[in-house]
């Protein structure tokens, strides 16, 4: 008696929901104009009427005359600002310190050759951080090791991306957090 209870009611519960579900899935759209950007007044239409007492006579109400369409102004496409003469290209190196220059150069004596200075510098600036943050070696080398090894670049033939790592760590702390 108490397996057949639960029979009927597991299969009560799943046509519900069955049911629920296709009534909610169903896909069709009432709309039966396409929005505008102008205002339209319908005060001049009388609102519909509907009786529920058997009066359906079995015509349609008749379908609302649409709005009036008005053009659409289309603006001038954009075009992109110029870019200013006074830009340094990437990979510039004239406006970097002798502290940025000095880390570039120790990490190039070592074999780690970054694409651009700017992901070299931003690799010690965040060792640099770190360090002063408090952070462990772990979340450093971490982080690290994910930055040098997204450095387009890097050539894990070369070296592994770990070791990579460990060298712009260290060499920041010897030439850069200082």
């Amino acid at each position: 008696m108490h397996r057949t209870r639960g029979k009927v009611l597991g299969v009560a519960v799943a046509l519900a929901a069955t049911g629920l579900l296709a009534a909610c899935g169903d896909n069709d759209s009432t709309a039966s104009s396409t929005p505008t950007l102008t205002h339209t007044t319908t005060a001049a239409q009388p609102p519909a009427t509907t009786s529920s007492a058997g009066g359906d006579t079995g015509q349609q109400a008749p379908a609302p005359e649409p709005p009036p369409q008005t053009p659409v102004e289309t603006a001038a496409p954009e075009r992109p600002l110029p870019v200013p003469t006074d830009a340094a290209p990437p990979g510039d190196t004239t406006k970097l310190t002798d502290k940025d220059k000095k880390f570039l150069e120790a990490l190039k004596s070592q074999g780690v050759a970054s694409s651009s200075p700017d992901i070299a510098l931003s690799i010690g600036t965040y060792v640099c951080q770190g360090i002063a943050a408090g952070a462990s070696e772990q979340d450093l080398t971490t982080f690290v090791n994910a930055m040098a090894g997204s450095d387009p670049s890097f050539d894990p033939a070369k070296m592994p991306v770990e070791q990579a790592g460990k060298i712009y760590i260290d060499t920041a702390k010897q030439t850069y957090c200082q």
